[in-house]
């Protein structure tokens, strides 16, 4: 039940009455030391994502795998979808305490193996390694809002995680570019550990206070569902047999991508909730929506540094620069929706959200031609992001909404496989379709400079589908009016 204080009022007998209003802010006495430390922790997870992708393309480059560079992506999203399933029956069981450090440990040893990778398979292990304990942490976050922030604070909570992208995105690219360029880019990777620190400080007392232990220590304790587990396994094998199947386009190819379509298909059926495939109303469709969103985000957003690289001549850190915009208007969009004023339009707001998150993936390749500048990948790249604001926080104030405290862990496993699969299955399609137009030329290390940028094609093929895929969400965000609280 939400804190709240009385308000005084005036009253025709010249009394005082009291009138219930909410009451607390995240950085109360009760939220404070609990709110800097999750935020600290989306904050380590920011940093690497911008560092981490401003590097990528060097790193690949030097290891001689631009024709796997979906992989490297990829790989961390297929392992953190069997994460996000042990993360919501663990937190369900014993709380989300373990689950979210076991993650941030193993985020870390990832980081550290892909730093000292002498081979791209190794590097891509690393990210393998880096995104089981990335399933882990974010579930165990979700967790971690349901049961300790009333649901008026929910929707502010999750703007602070917006915000807390906000230095990560202007610093880190500039950070990664200049180390990357002057010490190299495994230092990227070895030296962002060392951030872990903080976020285990202040997160994990503060947890073990106030959301640890089951919802309900009363009620026995279920036993772990060992169908999950063997679903999660199976869900995450046939992610990454589609993935391999994408990149060697053969006709061989054609047996793992049927095996990974026949251990994808019930594995979905039974992870997500029923009628999320057909938009169903209600959380089935803010399941599906944040798929949607997700997928057709990161999958563009991943060949944007490869492409300015490549294509434009533009270094790593002008690069990464490039898309330091979209941090603002992320956060911007995310503050915008936290509004009570704004809790009537939701709807509207996410269709628009996905609108601009289509019209900025379409916008992006026109800078192939050598006429257009590359700032416009920027001023593109913030509107989209504005719009992930708008719906990435919407949907997961929605799902905490319809989601009770005994089921919050598995809701948000569901929503975050659904995020997590359909960047695996987009960045398969993509990068199949970057390599079948030559895409493994671009940046080989034994290709002359000419070669080397003369495949925009290859771009182009990854992101016109990934702006249909984005319009397609508009249509999905519309199925959401189930999930609507009622106007007052």
């Amino acid at each position: 039940m939400s804190a709240l204080e009385p308000r005084e009022a005036g009253t025709d007998a010249g009394t005082v009455a009291a009138v219930d209003v909410p009451r607390g802010s995240v950085l109360d006495g009760a939220h404070r030391a609990l709110s800097i430390g999750i935020v600290s922790v989306v904050l380590l997870i920011a940093f690497e994502a911008t560092a981490v992708g401003t590097a990528m393309p060097v790193a690949a480059r030097e290891l001689d795998g631009i024709s796997v560079y979906a992989f490297a992506f990829s790989a961390y999203f297929t392992t953190s979808l069997f994460g996000m399933v042990v993360a919501g029956q663990w937190s369900d069981r014993n709380g989300p305490l373990v689950p979210l450090t076991a993650g941030i440990s193993a985020f870390a040893a990832g980081l550290l193996l892909s730093g000292t990778a002498g081979a791209m398979w190794v590097f891509i292990l690393g990210r393998a390694v880096q995104g089981l304990g990335g399933g882990l942490v974010i579930v165990a976050l979700y967790v971690v809002v349901s049961r300790a922030y009333e649901e008026h604070l929910r929707p502010a909570i999750m703007a602070a995680f917006a915000a807390s992208w906000v230095v990560p995105s202007v610093v880190g690219p500039l950070a990664s570019g200049t180390i990357t360029e002057h010490l190299g880019w495994r230092w990227v990777f070895v030296g962002i550990p060392v951030l872990v620190v903080l976020p285990l400080a202040l997160a994990l007392p503060a947890i073990r206070r106030t959301a640890s232990g089951p919802a309900d220590p009363s009620a026995p304790r279920a036993p772990w569902d060992r169908r999950r587990v063997l679903l999660a396994l199976a869900i995450s094998a046939g992610a990454g047999l589609l993935q391999y199947a994408g990149q060697e386009l053969r006709w061989l190819s054609l047996l793992p991508a049927s095996v990974g379509v026949a251990l994808l298909v019930p594995a979905v059926r039974g992870l997500l909730p029923r009628g999320t495939v057909r938009a169903a109303r209600g959380l089935p469709a803010v399941v599906l929506l944040r798929g949607v969103a997700a997928g057709s985000f990161i999958a563009a957003e991943s060949f944007v540094p490869l492409m300015l690289v490549t294509q434009r001549g533009v270094s790593p850190t002008l690069a990464g620069f490039s898309l330091a915009l979209g941090g603002l208007t992320w956060a911007l969009g995310s503050w915008i929706q936290s509004r009570p004023w704004t809790e009537p339009y939701r709807e509207r707001l996410v269709v628009l959200g996905m609108l601009l998150v289509a019209l900025a993936i379409a916008a992006v390749p026109s800078v192939l031609l050598p006429a257009v500048p590359v700032w416009v990948v920027a001023i593109a790249w913030g509107f989209g992001c504005l719009g992930m604001g708008l719906v990435i926080a919407s949907t997961s104030v929605l799902l905490m909404k319809l989601s009770p405290p005994e089921e919050a862990g598995a809701n948000s496993a569901a929503l975050q496989i659904s995020d997590g699969l359909s960047n695996v299955l987009l960045l398969a399609a993509g990068g199949a379709a970057f390599a079948a137009l030559g895409g493994g030329a671009v940046g080989h290390a034994a290709a002359s400079v000419a070669d080397q940028a003369s495949h925009p094609g290859a771009f182009a093929v990854v992101f016109l589908p990934m702006a249909g895929v984005a319009a397609a969400g508009a249509w999905v965000a519309t199925r959401l009016r189930g999930a609507m609280p009622e106007s007052p």
